[in-house]
């Protein structure tokens, strides 16, 4: 058994490798930049949402407060009519991508944690370079991707969105994996 305390390095390693590939992977490659739309009429649909005062949040539509009435005529043709989404409203002004960009190197941090317990609890001082990839890259491409598979199955994600998210933390698993098999300790 490894403690975490004899992992620190390769947490932290792997949360600055994932840091950089992710820029890389939004910033610098063609691969995400037609991940999202611009809504048609896009200029009358925000006046109408400043019109409602809609404040930040998660929101459905049409939505439904009592699942009984899901059935109703009246959803019903809501659904039937459209357009039926899910949105979430972040509050107004430009992102602060400092903050964002902290919390995501938060996350890759607490990844890594979660790797280095896992593998840590699994693989031996000493073990091969391949078990340990394989513990560590499993686990971080776990906490990186699947989550996204239930926003393609519930929130009606696009499948394709979902496979580049995919594809991002097999990424971000690899690279975790192949900092804590060079950084593992020895016997």
């Amino acid at each position: 058994m490894v403690g975490l305390t004899a992992l620190w390095l390769p947490i932290l390693l792997s949360a600055v490798l994932v840091f950089f590939a992710s820029s890389i992977l939004h910033m610098v490659l063609p691969i995400h930049r037609r991940d999202f739309k611009k809504v048609p009429g896009e200029d009358s649909l925000l006046e109408a949402l400043r019109a409602s005062k809609v404040a930040p949040g998660d929101y459905v539509f049409p939505c439904s407060e009592d699942p009984k009435q899901m059935r109703s005529p009246e959803m019903t043709e809501k659904y039937n009519a459209g357009p039926v989404g899910f949105m979430s409203v972040i509050p107004s002004g430009l992102p602060n991508m400092g903050k964002l960009l902290v919390q995501w190197f938060i996350y890759c941090l607490v990844v890594g944690v979660f790797a280095a317990y896992l593998t840590g609890r699994t693989v031996a001082p000493g073990a091969e370079y391949l078990m340990v990839f394989r513990v560590a890259g499993t686990t971080a491409f776990i906490a990186h991707s699947m989550a996204h598979i239930s926003n393609s199955i519930w929130m009606g994600q696009r499948w394709m969105l979902t496979v580049k998210r995919l594809f991002d933390g097999l990424i971000y698993g690899l690279l975790t994996a192949g900092a804590f098999a060079w950084l593992w300790p020895g016997i």
